[in-house]
């Protein structure tokens, strides 16, 4: 099994080629199918791949990703291969161009084996709203992977692929970290380019990873960040070493103290972080518990700003323009109604209907208007804390993974997401590191967060972090 890029280096310097490691990854999904993971296997191209980079290797001029096998979530294109955002509206679309953040990997070497299934356009907690079916979680299949990046998740946690990219719009990236034991990190807002990710809320949405060591997190950032000529959002800032970790001085981290008196917290979370606090503080650093008032307005001005955003992006899928038409429809007005209602799923409609609700003439200042307002406070508090302390440490989840079908309600499925909208809220990096295993068996995360663009930090801390725990 070659779960890390270090493992794949290895098998490749004991003789093996990279055709060799992307025929061991395809029997893994093979034999996992039942999973749910994978909506397409591209084995005929990451096969023709392989043997390029196979040929790159003997003469010497491969990249630094060569032999790094990688899942792509089922939103993001990539040229000449299907996307579909897990929905039937997209049905059949083939993409005409990579997103950059992909192109970035292919150009180092790294093979794409596949697109991974998720909740439809990047919405849900679970990956139970994908049109093709949920994904069940690896470790106990009748359990959820968390969502909306559920398969990316899986096809990591299961060694069905070294990495795999996903979205994080609200927690989609570490929140299915955390229920499958994996390292999830969503960056900074604007630190990779959104260009070639079909948008479900653009102020939020952020491209990430998940892997199995903190190392490959750190390469694969460093390799897709940066500017983009294609992408007016994405910062100029220079992209650090992040995978040269460094030795911490003495740090101040904070605690958002309301995370402990959350209604529903597990308490062997709890208890995992006061140990997490206590190892931290004997190796010197300063730990303190700091209010954070808004916890319980965070989720639901995360929803009245993504569902906004949401119902504005996701106008341009119409029956008219690409992908699902109804074949019943009479007529233009038709056309529309029945095409967006046939080709979106329930939770998709849910949150477009909520979304022009809150955009529409009489609600707007009441709803959309204050959601701003509360954002700007939230990303203020944030900062002052920052200000103060290098980092915060909090859980990523309550919980660890719920069953398959058990969360009816949608407002509750939403609080799923209650530690995780934070960083998506201020802009912030997040990573979600599997530091916790429950007495059921299951794991979770515990998340560190840091300074606008100081993923570097987050990674030498995490580093720091997980040597001293081991």
């Amino acid at each position: 099994m070659q779960n890390t890029f270090a493992e794949v280096k290895s098998t490749l310097a004991s003789g093996s080629s990279v055709l060799d490691i992307v025929e061991s990854y395809l029997k893994v999904i093979h034999q996992n199918s039942d999973l749910n993971a994978f909506l397409e296997v591209f084995e005929d191209s990451a096969k023709a791949q392989a043997i390029i980079v196979d040929a790159k290797i003997a003469n010497q001029t491969a990249g630094k990703l060569a032999g790094m096998v990688i899942g792509l979530k089922d939103n993001l294109c990539y040229k000449g291969h299907k996307v579909s955002a897990a929905s039937k509206i997209l049905e059949g679309f083939e993409s005409l161009y990579t997103a950059t953040a992909v192109q970035r990997l292919i150009d180092e070497d790294a093979v794409i084996i596949g697109r991974l299934n998720c909740d439809e356009f990047a919405m849900g907690s679970s990956n139970e709203n994908s049109s093709f079916g949920p994904v069940k979680n690896n470790l106990n299949n009748k359990l959820v992977p968390g969502g909306s990046s559920g398969g990316s998740a899986v096809a990591v946690s299961s060694g069905m692929c070294t990495a795999a990219l996903g979205s994080d719009t609200g927690g989609s990236i570490r929140q299915p970290a955390s229920f499958t034991g994996t390292y999830g990190i969503k960056p900074t807002y604007g630190r990779i380019s959104r260009f070639g990710l079909i948008a479900y809320a653009s102020s939020f949405d952020q491209i990430g990873t998940f892997t199995n060591s903190l190392e490959d997190s750190a390469l694969l950032l460093e390799v897709m960040a940066g500017e983009d000529e294609f992408d007016s959002t994405v910062s100029n800032k220079l992209v650090e070493k992040f995978s040269d970790f460094d030795t911490i001085g003495k740090l101040k981290i904070a605690v958002i103290k309301e995370s402990f008196e959350t209604e529903g917290i597990d308490p062997e979370v709890t208890a995992r972080m006061d140990e997490i606090i206590l190892k931290l503080e004997e190796n010197g650093h300063t730990v303190e518990k700091v209010s954070f008032p808004y916890l319980e307005y965070m989720v639901p001005t995360y929803y009245v700003l993504t569902t906004a955003e949401a119902s504005s992006n996701l106008s341009r899928f119409d029956g008219v323009h690409f992908g699902y038409r109804s074949s019943v429809a009479k007529g233009v007005e038709d056309t529309y109604k029945k095409s967006r209602s046939e080709g979106f799923g329930p939770e998709v409609q849910r949150r477009i209907m909520a979304g022009t609700f809150v955009l529409s003439n009489e609600f707007y200042d009441s709803y959309y208007t204050k959601g701003q307002k509360v954002r700007r406070v939230l990303k203020n508090r944030t900062d002052e804390i920052l200000k103060e302390f290098d980092l915060i440490l909090l859980p990523t989840t309550p919980s660890t993974a719920f069953e398959l079908n058990a969360v009816k309600d949608p407002i509750k499925m939403y609080l799923q997401d209650i530690f995780t909208v934070h960083a998506n809220l201020s802009g912030n990096p997040a990573i979600s590191l599997p530091l916790g295993k429950h007495s059921n068996g299951m794991p979770f995360g515990i998340q560190v967060m840091g300074k606008n663009f100081g993923e570097k930090q987050v990674f030498d801390f995490s580093s720091h972090l997980e040597k001293s725990l081991k």
